[in-house]
């Protein structure tokens, strides 16, 4: 079953301080994704990765196009449905997961975790042990579960904000880049988490750099270029055309799955102004 139905989904930015200048964020994407697949993202810095997120999530407001959700409650255009119904979904189906955390002050890490099952309707001592049993899957210090993420370093943060998207076990989760700040050791961590505590009723967009890490979790790729979908294939087919050529990781030609590195992705216009500044915050 398609689970989500992207159709020909535009985003155009307008930078106000250079006159006005128009930027294409994404051009006419369109793909389906399978109810409980792993769908990775991939492509260039600029490519449109976060853009893509973001229209799906609609912290972006998308210029044109449709994003048809198969809820419970039947088929929603996440592109044009009210916002209450948007939020509702935020609530009880989609969950976000960006390469930052952003969360109340004087929050504790645990909490912050442990918030969207309590909402779910979780008894606040059973939800806050699943919070700190993540955390410690994902390597964070057991003094830092009661202290506030505020103080924590960017690697701490992304590990906080991975935690409480994945705690509820959403329908649909979308990742951009989740492990971008993580050492090599916690990266393999957050993956391992990805792996065992997620189950087949959720289905996963995530934005990824790491070529290693999309070729463990992912089923197929999609691969973005300059705002455009290039192709959609299966992981198999996108690790044998990423492989490396020697023993000191030289890519093969086409797309590379690392492109950029591993730091925080800054691509996609997050820097211009938008058209239609409705966006639906979180």
């Amino acid at each position: 079953m398609t689970i989500l139905e992207i159709d020909d989904l535009r985003k155009t930015f307008q930078m106000h301080v250079v006159g006005g200048k128009r930027v294409v964020g994404l051009d006419g994407v369109s793909l389906d994704v399978a109810d409980g697949e792993f769908l990775a993202v991939v492509g260039e810095s600029g490519s449109g990765k976060s853009s893509l997120l973001k229209c799906l999530y609609r912290t972006y407001l998308p210029s044109g196009g449709a994003v048809r959700f198969e809820s419970r409650d039947g088929t929603v255009d996440l592109a044009a449905c009210p916002e209450r119904r948007l939020l509702a979904l935020r609530d009880d189906e989609i969950g976000y997961a960006s390469q930052f955390l952003d969360e109340i002050p004087r929050v504790p890490a645990v909490d912050v975790v442990a918030r969207p099952l309590v909402e779910d309707g979780v008894d606040r001592e059973e939800a806050r042990a699943t919070a700190r049993d993540l955390l410690t899957e994902l390597s964070l210090p057991e003094e830092l579960h009661d202290a506030y993420p505020a103080t924590f370093s960017g690697g701490e943060r992304q590990r906080v904000n991975l935690a409480r998207a994945v705690a509820p076990r959403p329908r649909l989760l979308l990742l951009d880049e989740p492990t971008s700040a993580l050492d090599p050791e916690t990266k393999t961590a957050a993956i391992d988490l990805l792996d065992r505590y997620l189950t087949d009723e959720t289905t996963v967009v995530g934005v990824f750099h790491n070529r290693d890490v999309v070729a463990r979790v992912a089923d197929r790729v999609a691969v973005l270029d300059d705002a455009e979908l290039q192709r959609v294939v299966d992981v198999e087919t996108y690790a044998a055309e990423t492989a490396p050529e020697d023993a000191d990781g030289a890519e093969k030609g086409g797309d590379r799955a690392d492109e950029g590195g591993d730091g925080a992705d800054d691509d996609d216009a997050d820097d211009v102004d938008e058209i239609d500044d409705r966006e639906v915050r979180a």
